[in-house]
């Protein structure tokens, strides 16, 4: 008679509990924080590419109010609706977004609109697939090798 070879039968009831725990894992903390890093990835982008205004000696005007504006955001609230999760990024200085979308001038001129969160966005979108495969590919790994 054929031989068809030895199985490990205890090696696949172990794989088999180690898939069974990936039920356990809480997909709303994970994608949470998924969507939190991305944000703050997103705000570390649109700070980064944010001007300083310089002003004269002595006009009594500071430099940096936008980009520190965008530190206002420090706690990052994520909203999930159905299967969506939500961030919602704002700078509260008041002229951001005339800065972000340009503006007309009283003399009848254009500003250029600078485009930081718009630019910050287009680039993160190109970053975001890989950074969650990382993510769930360690979340995986975590799983079958027994922590969660």
């Amino acid at each position: 008679m054929a031989s068809w070879g030895r199985a490990d039968f205890e090696a696949l009831r172990n794989l088999q509990e180690k898939i069974q725990s990936l039920k356990d894992i809480d997909m709303n903390g994970f994608c949470t924080a998924c969507s939190k890093e991305i944000a703050a990835r997103l705000l570390a982008l649109v700070i980064e590419r944010t001007h300083t205004g310089q002003y004269p000696s002595g006009s009594g005007k500071v430099g940096g109010t936008l980009k520190r504006g965008w530190g206002a955001v420090a706690d990052i609230n994520v909203v999930k609706e159905g299967d969506t999760y939500t961030v919602t990024i704002t700078n509260p200085v008041e002229y951001a977004s005339y800065v972000e979308f340009g503006h007309r001038t009283r003399n009848g001129g254009y500003v250029e609109p600078q485009l930081m969160l718009t630019i910050s966005e287009e680039k993160l979108k190109n970053a975001i697939p890989k950074l969650l495969e990382r993510k769930v590919k360690k979340k995986l790994m975590e799983a079958l090798s027994g922590g969660n």
